[in-house]
């Protein structure tokens, strides 16, 4: 631990970019250890990932979570532009194994709901704030200029918006409405000037979005 704090401590740049990149390095491991371990990896993410969180905090001083009636807005208006859209367009990477708990072990056993309550919790209270501070506000203010801490969280710049919604929304295969949403969510830091509201925005979406997986079903969003 005092090697990861020592590293946040070198440059601004490390606690924003390195614990995103452990989350993804863990993210691309979940496919390593079989049906059940990906299950099991998640949550050793989940876990991993809050653990990180609590790292950055000293170091990241923007990542503080706020609430306003526009985050609440943008929350849900992309959940529902997300699953709105879906049918609409071709998604990258084709057609993927859908991550059902109930599939593998068992519609309505303990296991398959531990695994979607660690999978809501997970994507509303850990990704939010790994994602948020690394997209926007490491990487949109880095492209703006280098020296990125001193370009505040409310700079518009045209290049920066589509660059950073482009890269996010590419990460997605729904990648359409990852683009929409990478752009809402920056509208939200420019215009509070600050992160927390689009960090409260992505948690509303990712929870309204697995209530909606797991109410229709629609496994097809995980």
């Amino acid at each position: 631990m005092k090697a990861l704090t020592d590293k946040f401590a070198e440059s601004p740049v490390w606690p924003r970019v390195l614990p995103f990149f452990i989350f993804l390095v863990l993210t691309s491991a979940q496919a390593w250890f079989g049906e059940a371990g990906r299950y099991w990896c998640y949550f050793a993410k989940t876990l991993v990932g809050a653990w990180l969180i609590w790292l950055m905090r000293p170091f990241v001083k923007e990542m503080r979570w706020a609430v306003s009636w526009e985050a609440v807005v943008v929350g849900v208006g992309v959940c529902v532009m997300w699953v709105g859209l879906d049918p609409y367009y071709p998604h990258l990477g084709g057609e993927s194994d859908p991550w059902n708990p109930n599939d593998h072990f068992g519609a309505g056993t303990a296991l398959a709901w531990f695994f979607i309550v660690v999978r809501i919790v997970g994507s509303s209270l850990v990704v939010p704030p790994l994602e948020e501070t690394f997209y926007r506000s490491f990487v949109y203010r880095y492209v703006a200029r280098p020296g990125f801490e001193k370009v505040p969280l409310n700079y518009f710049a045209w290049t920066p918006l589509l660059v950073t919604a482009g890269i996010f929304g590419l990460v997605h295969s729904q990648w359409l409405a990852g683009i929409l949403c990478g752009l809402a969510y920056q509208w939200l830091v420019i215009r509070k000037n600050r992160l927390g509201d689009a960090m409260t925005a992505h948690a509303i979406t990712n929870f309204l979005l697995g209530l909606w997986v797991v109410w229709r079903p629609a496994w097809q969003f995980w």
